[in-house]
């Protein structure tokens, strides 16, 4: 089997005529220099052609001869070409901005066509200036708020941090920015995202049919690429909003040679109120900031470096000495090299840190610290080889150097000090890929590829060899085996095979379907009804082994009336193993003996993705629809039977629309209706002198669920005048944008407690116990936000 898969990948080598010329360049966006992702490059004559890659490269290899050659960007003029193919030739073009074109919202810049005729399935875009129109919680646009309007993502409730993706948990997601992994993507516990949208150009969400050339989550890769900077002249945007202002400065650094591009957002609810709230003015805290960077150089025709950066934390202190807080820092380097016209490499490597602590105490003498953290450093070679227009080969390799730092903590009571530190664990992970994307006939096409990871936990550290017990109880621990530096704890690896096609019915219609294996060596504990910033990653070990998934997906692609409608339907099926779960009452942190708390189940997923858009006209939009299924089975919970997640929504209904009522008034309005999330509720209770004691007869898990969510939110924008007085183009731009989110007042739950009055009670009477409901937010919350960009 193995041969056979070999051949395949070496095939394309072997048709590649040698008699044919390779045309290949970058394509840019005439107004500031951005590489544009996507866009599309035709040959006429032969009705072939290809789209440019993240860093806006193409390259097409054809026979001599007389060509004429399109470069088609949504939204931009078509820029046509004239050649006489005899050699090898270099076409850079820039495509300028349609200034004629209704002011649409489109769901992304990619060709109108791309979702039918591509071999591409299960991926989730949104353009970033659709993003921006969107109605969102204080008037502040996010790119995390916004996937969840798409087929196949969730989440359990508002102010949850993180997303769900087709049945999978917030840590089975890898999010990408600029290649660099963010381990935690909210601000404000999960109303924000860390994605500053001014800085953003491009994002997209796999949710199946993963390449090979991402690895080591289960559910899905969400892949950022951040702005270069506009290097023809300066530009400014920013915003003033209700809880933050932003701000946004790019420009030349060489014009057209190099470029930069800073964005800032900070929170200031705690300076406003610092006047009128006396624990303000005591050194407590309330805000978020981040600052995103990056700068580029074009050093020769073939050669190009970026640099990036990303710091970002959120504080939330009681006083000046007690409170928590988290953050982000990222750095990515990447140099892009052309060797050859075919031959198209990236040179990455990255560095990137989560931090979160934790302290209370105003006594020096009785006080308690905590803080933890997890830092990766890596490089990535990637490679290109256009080998025809036909055959698009993508290899490359990643190794990664993981620490983590699980808990270092200290508690002083009456002055003693206790150090409770948790050690620190090291662990390296390495891959291998190879990738081709292969155009068979006219109507059939298939992308296949092959991944080989390798990951080791290293020492010094202890490893706990754990003994046998009751199902869904503590192990014990047998012995502990001290392991020296450099020496191998655990070592794991696995193959992880991807394949798709893509079969065209006709013009407008198009068959896919898909598979992936994935592998998944580290692993976010979390046994919460959410996910939240304290959180610990731990990697995998002798006792706790790699996760693995297999996703399979068919899909039918079909577009009405000149594209101006897409349609789709997606069923999918995912099976995971060794999956995490918890045994009640676990023990999650400061726990060094963390992994006899853990368990090892099944999972399984599967569901039906209805998606139907509208991109023309004046009234566009689209509706998304997920009917799914998200469950477990674990020995020693529940049983031994399969019970729903705590993530699992069975109807995922949006409607997502926009309307344009002139040149500078446009309205947005989406609405949400999700199915209840499980949760476990006592079956019974016991009542022991006057006091309430639930029970769960059947350690069942999951067992109830919440009453329905469902929302509606509604936006209006007026854009200043583009004109002046005497007729010439205004070069600021500005907008108001009022946002009213839940517009009626829906007390949406996020979840469901119960509680006893504390009065003690009569001999034979009962207690009175209630069940009590928590919504993050009851009522509508109007805000208005001014954007301005000159």
């Amino acid at each position: 089997m193995k041969k056979l898969l070999i051949l395949a990948l070496c095939l394309p080598f072997v048709l590649a005529a040698q008699d044919k010329y390779t045309i290949n360049g970058y394509v840019k966006d005439a107004s500031n220099g951005e590489a544009l992702i996507g866009a599309t490059v035709l040959i006429t004559e032969l009705n072939t052609g290809n789209i440019t890659n993240v860093y806006g490269f193409y390259s097409i290899t054809v026979p001599a001869g007389d060509y004429a050659i399109a470069f088609r960007y949504l939204g931009f003029v078509t820029e046509k070409r004239s050649i006489s193919l005899s050699e090898n030739t270099r076409i850079d073009v820039e495509l300028s901005v349609e200034q004629t074109a209704l002011q649409e919202v489109v769901v992304t810049a990619r060709p109108e066509d791309e979702n039918v005729t591509s071999t591409e399935m299960s991926v989730a875009e949104i353009d970033i200036q659709t993003i921006r129109k969107m109605p969102a919680i204080l008037g502040e646009v996010d790119i995390i708020k916004s996937l969840q309007l798409l087929p196949g993502v969730s989440t359990v409730g508002e102010g949850a941090s993180g997303f769900n993706v087709r049945g999978g948990s917030v840590g089975q997601n890898l999010i990408l920015l600029d290649e660099a992994p963010v381990y935690n993507s909210s601000h404000l516990l999960g109303f924000f995202s860390v994605f500053n949208p001014d800085a953003v150009k491009d994002m997209k969400l796999y949710k199946g049919a993963i390449p090979a050339q991402f690895g080591g989550r289960l559910a899905s890769i969400l892949d950022i690429r951040m702005k270069e900077g506009n290097s023809k002249e300066l530009e400014v945007n920013g915003g003033i909003g209700t809880i933050f202002s932003r701000v946004a400065v790019e420009a030349p650094l060489k014009k057209e040679k190099s470029s930069f591009i800073i964005a800032g957002r900070r929170s200031y609810a705690d300076i406003l109120a610092r006047p009128f709230v006396e624990e303000l003015r005591n050194g407590s805290a309330l805000n978020f900031y981040d600052l995103t960077l990056k700068t580029n150089y074009q050093f020769s025709d073939r050669d190009q470096i970026f640099l990036s950066g990303y710091f970002g934390k959120d504080n939330f202190k009681f006083d000046a000495d007690q409170g928590f807080s988290w953050g982000n820092r990222t750095t990515t380097f990447r140099w892009n090299h052309l060797f050859n016209d075919r031959l198209f490499a990236n040179f990455t490597t990255f560095f990137s840190d989560y931090e979160y602590e934790l302290a209370f105490g105003d006594n020096p003498r009785d006080r308690f610290e905590w803080n933890s953290d997890i830092n990766t450093l890596a490089v990535k070679p990637s490679f290109t080889y256009f080998i025809d227009q036909k055959n698009e080969l993508t290899f490359g390799g990643e190794f990664f150097k993981y620490d983590f730092e699980p808990a270092r903590a200290i508690g002083i009571s009456d002055g003693e000090e206790i150090n409770i530190s948790v050690p620190d664990k090291r662990a390296i992970e390495a891959a291998a890929y190879i990738n081709n994307e292969q155009k068979l006939s006219d109507k059939l096409s298939v992308q296949y590829g092959l991944r080989f990871s390798y990951f080791n936990l290293i020492g010094a550290g202890n490893k706990f060899i754990l003994g046998d017990t009751i199902l869904g109880r503590r192990r014990p621990i047998e012995r502990i085996e001290e392991v020296g530096s450099g020496e191998s704890i655990a070592k794991h690896s696995g193959w992880e095979p991807r394949v798709s096609f893509r079969y065209q019915l006709n013009k407008t219609t198009s068959v896919k379907a898909s598979y992936n294996r994935m592998l998944q060596y580290i692993h976010l504990i979390s046994n919460t009804t959410a996910s939240n910033p304290l959180d610990v990653w731990t990697p995998s070990s002798n006792n706790l082994e790699p996760q693995v998934g297999q996703q399979w997906a068919v899909g039918l692609f079909k577009n009405l009336k000149n594209n101006d409608y897409e349609t789709s339907v997606e069923f999918y099926y995912r099976k995971t193993a060794r999956q995490l779960e918890y045994i009640n009452g676990a023990d999650l942190l400061i726990n060094e003996a963390l992994e006899a708390d853990l368990l090892s189940g099944d999972g399984r997923a599967y569901g039906m993705e209805i998606y139907v858009k509208k991109n023309a006209g004046r009234l566009n939009g689209w509706v998304s629809y997920t009917l799914g299924r998200t469950e477990l089975q674990t020995d020693g919970i529940n049983n031994g039977e399969w019970y729903p997640t705590r993530y699992d929504q069975t109807h995922n209904l949006k409607l997502t629309a926009f309307y344009e009522l002139n040149d500078r008034w446009s309205l947005s309005s989406t609405f949400s209706y999700l199915s209840g999330t499980p949760t476990t509720f006592p079956t019974s209770r016991y009542e022991v002198q006057g006091i309430t004691i639930p029970h769960n007869a059947n350690d069942s898990r999951n067992n109830v669920r919440l009453p329905n969510y469902h929302r509606l939110d509604f936006s209006a924008t007026r854009k200043g005048k583009a004109v002046k007085k005497n007729g010439a183009p205004r070069k600021n731009r500005d907008e108001l944008v009022f946002t009213v989110y839940n517009i009626y007042n829906r007390a949406n739950p996020f979840s469901i407690y119960f509680w006893q009055g504390g009065d003690r009670v009569d001999p034979g009477t009962l207690a009175d116990t209630r069940a009590t409901q928590v919504s993050i937010f009851a009522s509508f919350i109007p805000s208005i936000t001014y954007n301005f960009k000159f």
